[in-house]
């Protein structure tokens, strides 16, 4: 809106006017929006949510140590929400397809933990919807995405080839062409690029979804994959270090920036209420919002494969239940102590603030790594 009205209306009787053209100053904007956003709005939110007595329902087989977060106000990602959408609409160039995308990706998937987390209250048991149901909804999700990716693709807006980490040439297309121009191999076309978006974006939200175990765990590793992405959306959207770096440089990626940053901002004010000991959690509507989010720039960006060492801790989670009960199918024996294998570490004797600490460290030594792949090519 502040872009339409002051650049683009108002920019002709006042040449300062100018400044918002430049999408790093509506990044910062957009930032510190989103911020102020969070601390000023948190403290009502919370109020809000002890008043109603919508609160965290623990894990009966958790650390015992977690028991007393019992009643802490859940569903904060209402406020994350918030704090990213308003910033977006306010300094965003709102006619780029690429914004209302990712908009999409965090409402629809915000949506679906949204659903799960009222399920929880109204049930009061930390089981929400079931397996089935919630990965129903978030393919639903996805799909939702990708027909709006191949509306953008026909429109010249997005291409379905992608980058690769440490290969130059090889830009794979993620669409499977019809075979000899045979009608009947028209679906087909269009199996592979729907698969892998699934995988990515269910992906995402998900890993995000079992990191968010401890105290700010889950929204500091966002601050810090947030920030990967904003400097990745620059890169992008810029002509001279997209052509030096080799980037797909897709149209609006600069834009993508202001919402990239209004991402940061936002989890930077919630971790704010969100640190050890917590005022509030994040709930499902944070963590699926936000990972879906996280995947749906990625896919913009076509940076699919780098996204997996961006948020590393979050890859690293989701593995860590993924083996733990495969191998208890399988073998009837555990390899951890207990998954997400944050809880693994609780169990060794670690202290929750010294788990959240390490961890994001190593959540930061991934994503600097992940852009120093840009030019290891």
């Amino acid at each position: 809106m502040f872009y339409w009205l002051f650049y683009e209306k108002l920019f002709h009787f006042y040449t300062p006017f100018r400044l918002f053209q430049y999408s790093t100053v509506r990044t910062a904007m957009a930032s510190i929006t989103a911020f102020l956003l969070s601390i000023v709005l948190g403290p009502w939110l919370i109020a809000r949510l002890r008043q109603y007595q919508i609160g965290q329902h623990i894990r009966e087989d958790g650390p015992q140590s977690h028991q007393k977060k019992a009643g802490t106000p859940t569903m904060g990602g209402l406020l994350i929400c918030l704090s990213i959408v308003v910033p977006t609409l306010l300094w965003a160039n709102l006619k780029v397809p690429s914004i209302w995308v990712a908009l999409t990706g965090l409402v629809s998937f915000g949506a679906v933990g949204l659903l799960d987390d009222y399920l929880k209250i109204r049930r009061r048991h930390n089981q929400g919807l079931t397996v089935a149901q919630k990965f129903t909804l978030e393919i639903m999700a996805a799909l939702l995405i990708g027909v709006l990716l191949l509306g953008m693709n026909a429109r010249g807006g997005y291409s379905t080839s992608m980058n690769v980490p440490f290969a130059k040439n090889f830009k794979p297309d993620l669409l499977i062409h019809p075979w000899l121009h045979n009608p009947w191999t028209y679906p087909l076309a269009f199996v592979g690029f729907f698969v892998f978006l699934i995988l990515v974006l269910v992906g995402s939200s998900d890993a995000v979804n079992l990191t968010d175990g401890l105290d700010g765990l889950a929204i500091g590793l966002m601050i810090i994959a947030a920030g990967a992405m904003t400097v990745l959306s620059f890169l992008s959207g810029n002509a001279d270090f997209s052509r030096y770096l080799d980037l797909a440089r897709t149209p609006g990626a600069s834009e993508l920036t202001i919402y990239c940053g209004a991402m940061t901002g936002a989890a930077l004010g919630f971790l704010w209420y969100n640190a050890h000991p917590a005022e509030i959690f994040m709930g499902d509507v944070g963590s699926l919002a936000l990972g879906g989010s996280l995947g749906t720039v990625a896919v913009l960006l076509k940076q699919e494969l780098l996204l997996p060492f961006i948020g590393g801790v979050y890859v690293l989670e989701a593995v860590s239940v993924i083996l733990q009960v495969g191998s208890y199918k399988l073998r009837k024996k555990r390899i951890f102590k207990m998954a997400p294998i944050h809880h693994h570490f609780e169990h060794l004797g670690w202290a929750e603030s010294k788990v959240i600490t390490r961890f994001w460290i190593a959540g930061l030594i991934m994503a600097l790594f992940a852009l120093t792949t840009l030019k290891l090519r």
